[in-house]
């Protein structure tokens, strides 16, 4: 197998597990991103969940690569001292519309391989003493970690192996000579015979760069969050999901405890203003240009427009927000949320308005774009780096 110099656009946790995977398997590899800091945008603004698998289609990227994640990324954290707490999870099902989900949810976990089990009212309340349960799904192997430190370790992997991780510089163009691939960035050239795009918000722009047509564009969607107070936390034992909506990508609002014992509670999906709109305020108008100039955008639009209003709503709504957190635990009060720092979901839309549902991956002669990686991106990010080493490696 030839060895080759590799430059990973991105320094979030899929972009540095893909290098580490690489470095591992021979390579030479170069991490180059736009920010001063390491995991700056979705990897170091999410809830920390190391999801199980549960959710996903059978068959699936995201099944495969996620399920196979759970284990992995805690193994990972526990060798290198990471914090990780395998708390489990509880999905509940408040009312009897929601038990067929409820069920659906459990024919999948058993095939992906999750370690789930449905469980009536009564256990759910021993479990989680204030949630609204008429029934509910265990899962047992759900975590919470600290990402950004396992990118910080991973970072220092690829340093050890050799590599480079190159922060604040931005990639300006990419450009196929025939020889090789050059990568033009604010503070200079690079030459690297393989270029691996894991820009995340900027994947599909990064693609565009490289004279790839990404077939999607990436529309980011706003997760907010609360904290609980601390007079509040003894509420939540471990995560509370709801039953989600299985025509959306989302998991819908729910209670996560982390591991310095705070819970955080969130997040909703609003559709953001820029790329790296954490806020409301935060508004760029080549971003809203690149989205309305896609066909998809539209057609999402008119398809979800009634939820896009229910989102808007709850974000504007602190009484909205925690209506929808006291469906799952009916004695949270006005009193007990914290405002929280926001992400962003970089979501891939395609031409027909559909959100994408699994990981997708492009190539391109020299070249694996990295097109679709929400959540559970982190979870599988160590899986993903494997996937895309073996990807990369057919590519010529």
């Amino acid at each position: 197998m030839p060895r080759h110099e590799v430059v990973v656009v991105g320094a979030g946790i899929v972009g540095l597990a893909t290098a580490h995977r690489l470095a591992g398997r021979g390579h030479r590899v170069t991490v180059v991103d736009k920010e001063p800091t390491l995991a700056a945008h979705q990897t170091g603004r999410n809830s920390g969940v190391v999801h199980s698998g549960l959710y996903y289609r059978p068959g699936s990227l995201k099944a495969r690569l996620g399920t196979a994640g759970a284990a992995s990324m805690v193994e990972f954290a526990s060798r290198h001292g990471i914090t990780v707490d395998r708390c489990g999870k509880l999905v509940v099902a408040t009312d009897g519309a929601q038990l067929t989900a409820l069920d659906e949810l459990v024919r999948r976990g058993v095939a992906n391989g999750v370690p789930c089990r449905r469980v009536d009212a009564d256990e759910a309340h021993e479990l989680e003493p204030y949630v609204s349960a008429l029934a509910a799904v265990r899962v047992e192997s759900t975590a919470v970690v600290d990402y950004v430190g396992v990118c910080v370790v991973l970072a220092d992997l690829v340093g050890r192996a050799g590599g480079d991780v190159l922060l604040g510089r931005e990639v300006l163009s990419v450009e196929d000579d025939g020889r090789g691939v050059r990568i033009g960035t604010s503070r200079g050239e690079l030459r690297a015979d393989r270029l691996v795009n894991c820009a995340g918000l900027h994947s599909d722009r990064v693609a565009r760069l490289a004279g790839v047509d990404p077939q999607v564009r990436i529309v980011p969607f706003r997760g907010e969050y609360f904290e609980l107070a601390p007079h509040a936390r003894h509420l939540v034992n471990g995560l509370v999901y709801p039953v989600p909506d299985p025509d959306l990508p989302f998991l819908g609002v729910h209670l996560t405890r982390m591991f310095d014992g705070s819970v955080h509670a969130g997040p909703n999906a609003v559709l953001a203003g820029a790329r790296e709109g954490y806020d409301w305020r935060t508004v760029r108008v080549r971003d809203l240009a690149d989205a309305a100039r896609w066909p998809g955008t539209w057609r999402l639009a008119r398809r979800w427009w009634r939820t896009g209003v229910d989102e808007v709503l709850r974000s504007l709504s602190q009484r909205r927000f925690l209506e929808s957190l006291r469906e799952l635990v009916p004695s949270l009060q006005s009193g007990d949320l914290v405002p929280s720092e926001a992400g962003v979901r970089a979501q891939a839309v395609d031409r027909s308005g559909a959100m994408v549902d699994d990981f997708l991956l492009r190539r391109a002669p020299r070249q694996l774009h990295v097109l679709n990686a929400p959540s559970p991106a982190a979870t599988a990010a160590l899986e993903i780096g494997d996937h895309v080493a073996r990807e990369l490696e057919a590519v010529r």
